[in-house]
Parts: C-alpha cells; structure tokens; sequence
C-alpha cells in the first residue's frame, strides 16, 4: 500500500498524458483504476485517520481534529487515540509514516511513524523501539521539517527553499522505504509506505499549478508550480523503486481525495466567526488596520517577512485565560494565565471563545468548511438557546448566511450546508450543529446588517477541495481498466481481502473494491 497523502490525480494525469511520470504510468496500464469518493468525511480533516483504522468518522465517533468542550468552551486539536486495524492482523505489517498509526495501540505491527508525516497525529514512535533513532543515524534527520506547513508564497525566496527541502525529502523517504522494507525488516505480508510531500507542497504552492488562482501572478508562481511538479516526479520515482525492488508484490497505490484551490481557510478560520460576533454584539471584534502591501484593488498581500499567524494576531487580540470560566466567573479580571498547550490560538477562531458563552451561536475553529455551534441550554454550560428554539435558529443562521457576499467579486459567497442527522443532544464535542460550505476564495465577507470583515491575506493557496481521490490497483485479481467511482472507505477491506483476513470480525467501515469475476468468491469469503 502506497498512499500519497495530498496528491491530485487531475495533475498526474495531465504530467503522464505528456509523457512524464513513468512509474505511476506503468501502474496505471495494469492496475484496476476507481476515482475515491471521501464523501462529507474529507471535510473532518482526518482522512489518515480513517486509512488506519479503517473506520468512517460515525464509527469513530471523532468528526473533528477539533474538539470542543462544553463544560469549558475550551477548544483543542487532538491526537488519535484510535487503535489501528492494521496492527490487528494475523498479516505480518511493516509502516513507514503513516499517519494517525499509533504503534503503541498496535498488536503486532513494526515500522517507524511521524518521521516527516504532514499531519502526523501521533507523537514520533517505532517498534522495534531503536528503530526511530537507527533511522536518524543511518539516514539523517528529516529535511523538510521547517516546510511542512510553511506558507511562503509572498517570498520567491523561501518558496524556492521549501522546493528544495521537500524534493530531497521525498529522495530520502525513497531510500528509507526501500532499506526499511528489503533489509531492516524485510518479513512482511503487508507494507505500508506513505508519501507526504505532496500534501506540504501542494497546500503552499497550488497557485503555481492554477491559472485561474487569484496569486498565479506572483513572482513565487512560477517556482512553486516547477517544486510541484519535482515532488510528483520524486514520488514517481519512489514508486519505481518499490515496484522494481517487489516485483511480485501485489501493489496498491492511493489517495483519500482530491486537492484544489483553498477557499475555506479565511471564511472559516476567521470571517465566519467575526460575523457571528457581529450577530451577537453588534459592533466588530476585528481590528482594522492598515496593510503593508496590498493590490492595487486593494486586497491585501503579505509582505516577504510577514506570516499569517503573527499579522492575525494583531488584529484579532489573543486571549491570555486557561478557561472561559476565568472570564465568566470574573470578567473584569482576565488574569494573566496562559493558554492551555493544546488550545489552537494561531487560529483566528480559537480567540473568540471568551465572547461565546454569551452568544447563540459560534464559529469553532475549522480547516475545510464552516462549523458552527448552538450555544444549548443543557449541553453548554453557559448555554442560551432552548432545545425548541434550536432548530428556528438554525434556519435562521442560514437565511442570514445566505446574504453574505464576497466583496470583490459580488457573488455568494456560501455554497451550501449541513447539518447532523443526530438529534442535538447526540451530538459530540467533535461535532458542530450547522457547517457551511464556500464558494470561490473570499477574502472578505459582507453582510447587509453586519458590514464588512476583512479583507485579509491569503493563507494557504491549496487545499481539500479536490472532488476526486484517485486508487490504482495491480495483482489483486482486479479486473484491468476504469472502474468509475468508488467510496474511499473501500481501500483498506481490499487490503484485508487481498491478505485473507476476518473483515468483518475487524469491524471495518465499507467493503472490498468489486473483484474480476474468477476472485469474487475468494473476496466474499473473506468479508464473511
């Protein structure tokens, strides 16, 4: 199993339709090909999460990274404490940075993990427990540690050193995964290698591989789009190796979903949430204050030295309590306490919590959509909203939401919403009551009644919004050719067919990819 975390499959068939990406080409011709469809579960941000345990976010319990506490208005962004079925198996396994694979949970798995994982959801482990450190001696420390989430498109500078960094990363994941698999431990049924520098390359430097991107005019455009470009064509070669190096291993190679351009970061990590405080008080929270560089349409740009994070913060004041209790118990006095480690400040989002038991309703920090809470009598402490009530104000939230536009194009900008099927006392504290989805890259929001937030700079350029993720199969007696869509959640019970292991004694969500006639029945009695 190869998995590409971030990879967007429109972008490799283009490079192999032009003759390049040899390896994954090669694959293509023999494999069966589905496109994965994540479903509303890529927007829970935890997809390595759902390929190690094979579970879906309703089996989990966990819709979030993000978890809200009720008692506290406390918010936080949490590890996996899910046991991988990987580590369940009669199979021998063998991972190499998977991530949300906690080691620790697992039975009988080896391998190393949160090595240079994007997202890695497990501290750094092994098993053996000097393999971690052996890897380090024998091969070095990660290279791109300062790239996994750098965002660097206002430096031509830094973008050209993230490509670097991350191009040797993948060279070195290569080598690792090869060693790891053919010398240091080479007794395995099942190998899991994960790739994660598409995902740290392409969230940074999609504008470099979109015309259509509002930043595809930047002098970092172009060597972003070029560093893309070298990454796939590094995981290309990583997959060449592994092929040659096991020819006769049956080959799996897959991503959860699709990327694109990121229009969910600025509404949902902090307009959304001005606007709501807007709802609710009636005045801004948000500091207007002059930018340094901006378009001559007056839209804001980081300068070269400038970060997100730091320009954020001077417009939407920090906190400085470890609870919201501090502020409803003593207003007045807000302490000079720290935040708790976990609390997820550099959002935006995160530092409006001290106004929310005040309010009906409150934007959570998010990643993907908009995620919107009830503050509800009975299941927040300081909850306002009556159960009756609850349902009218979410019509109302959205009638309200509905109205937003974004300035600099006239356009809505909400495409839609959801909501849990479950009742709103069954909902978890990794769950919100209304998430809304965006339309284009909005910088800023305007509201009839509640003004304008914003603008502000772009932070990430890529993003989740990619429709399709993409799997290629060979050797798993799968009939050759395109197999149309398929749910994402179907990759791991083909692995576990493939090996011969109790699917359903497993509990995994979903089923095997439909097998060529002549294993269908092998494939059945595996998922009995």
């Amino acid at each position: 199993m190869i998995g590409l975390d971030g990879f967007e499959i429109s972008l490799a068939e283009k490079w192999m339709a032009e003759g390049g990406l040899p390896h994954l080409k090669a694959l293509k011709d023999r494999s069966a090909r589905y496109q994965l469809n994540h479903g509303a579960a890529k927007y829970t941000g935890l997809a390595w999460e759902h390929v190690a345990t094979g579970k879906t976010p309703e089996a989990l319990g966990r819709h979030s990274a993000v978890t809200f506490d009720p008692n506290t208005y406390h918010v936080s962004q949490d590890p996996t404490r899910a046991a991988p079925v990987f580590g369940q198996l009669k199979s021998r396994v063998v991972v190499f940075d998977t991530p949300y694979f906690d080691l620790q949970q697992s039975r009988s798995a080896q391998g190393a993990v949160s090595w240079g994982a994007h997202d890695p959801g497990v501290p750094p482990q092994s098993r053996p427990d000097d393999l971690y450190d052996e890897i380090r001696e024998r091969f070095g420390p990660y290279p791109a540690s300062e790239f996994i989430y750098a965002m660097c498109w206002q430096s031509e500078a830094a973008t050209r050193r993230a490509v670097d960094a991350l191009v040797r990363a993948t060279k070195q994941r290569a080598d690792i995964s090869e060693w790891l698999l053919s010398e240091r431990l080479p007794d395995w049924d099942l190998a899991m290698v994960v790739v994660s520098e598409p995902h740290s390359i392409i969230e940074p430097m999609w504008h470099g591989v979109d015309p259509t991107h509002p930043l595809h005019d930047l002098p970092s455009a172009q060597p972003a789009g070029d560093g893309v470009r070298a990454v796939y064509d590094e995981t290309d070669a990583l997959l060449g190796r592994l092929m040659a190096k096991f020819p006769d291993a049956a080959i799996m190679a897959f991503a959860m979903h699709g990327m694109g351009s990121n229009g969910a970061d600025l509404p949902a990590m902090a307009l959304l949430p001005e606007m709501l405080y807007r709802r609710s008080f009636s005045r801004p929270y948000m500091q207007t204050l002059p930018w340094r560089k901006s378009r001559p349409d007056g839209s804001p740009l980081l300068a070269e030295d400038q970060t997100w994070r730091k320009t954020m913060i001077s417009r939407v004041p920090r906190m400085k309590a470890k609870t919201v209790r501090d502020f409803a118990d003593a207003r007045e006095d807000m302490g000079d306490a720290e935040l708790l480690p976990e609390e997820i400040d550099w959002q935006p989002a995160a530092r409006y919590r001290q106004f929310w038991p005040q309010m009906e309703a409150f934007a959570v920090p998010a990643f993907y959509d908009g995620r919107i809470r009830i503050n509800l009598i009975g299941r927040e402490r300081y909850g306002v909203v009556s159960r009756n009530r609850a349902p009218f104000l979410i019509d109302e939230l959205k009638e309200q939401l509905l109205l937003m536009t974004d300035p600099a194009t006239g356009e809505p900008a909400v495409e839609g919403f959801a909501e849990p099927p479950r009742d709103f006392f069954a909902r978890g504290p990794s769950e919100s009551d209304l998430y809304v989805y965006w339309r284009g890259v909005p910088q800023a929001l305007q509201h009839p009644d509640f003004g304008v937030a914003g603008p502000i700079p772009i932070r990430r350029t890529g993003g989740h919004s990619g429709v399709y993720g993409f799997f290629y199969g060979a050797g798993l007696n799968l009939a050759v050719g395109d197999h149309g869509e398929a749910s994402s959640f179907s990759v791991v019970p083909t692995a576990l067919a493939h090996l011969g292991e109790d699917i359903r004694a497993l509990g995994v969500s979903g089923g095997p990819l439909k097998a060529a006639k002549k294993n269908e029945g092998a494939i059945e009695r595996a998922f009995a």
